[in-house]
């Protein structure tokens, strides 16, 4: 069966970081990113990378600012906050696609497979 279990969420002032941590069942995938929803707000893109294509891309709102990475000896992908803003305050979602979707559907949640559950970020002004 495939898990994704998110971490590293937490309470951050304006300006500092956090990493968060997804942890995988050690399937593979063709896709794997993050999506985080804020109160009222529709689930959004934040970032995805590419396992096959090695390929990255960021939502413009956080470009510059978050990084993807991944240890695959841990089964873990990590996304990097920097420069943290209270715009950025919401549930941080980890996803899976184990094909990768057609035209532009990575950016949005319909085209993954898999999600976690999610962990908090909340971000002080």
């Amino acid at each position: 069966q495939v898990q994704l279990v998110e971490s590293g969420g937490g309470l951050v002032q304006t300006g500092g970081s956090l990493r968060l941590s997804c942890a995988t069942s050690g399937h593979t995938f063709d896709l794997m990113g993050w999506f985080r929803q804020a109160p009222g707000k529709e689930r959004e893109f934040v970032a995805v990378f590419s396992w096959s294509g090695d390929n990255t891309y960021y939502a413009d709102s956080v470009k510059g600012r978050f990084t993807i990475s991944r240890d695959n000896a841990k089964n873990t992908m990590y996304l990097q906050m920097n420069s943290l803003k209270p715009e950025d305050a919401a549930v941080y979602y980890c996803c899976a696609a184990k094909r990768a979707p057609a035209g532009s559907s990575w950016r949005r949640e319909t085209g993954y497979d898999y999600w976690g559950r999610g962990t908090q970020v909340t971000v002080s002004s």
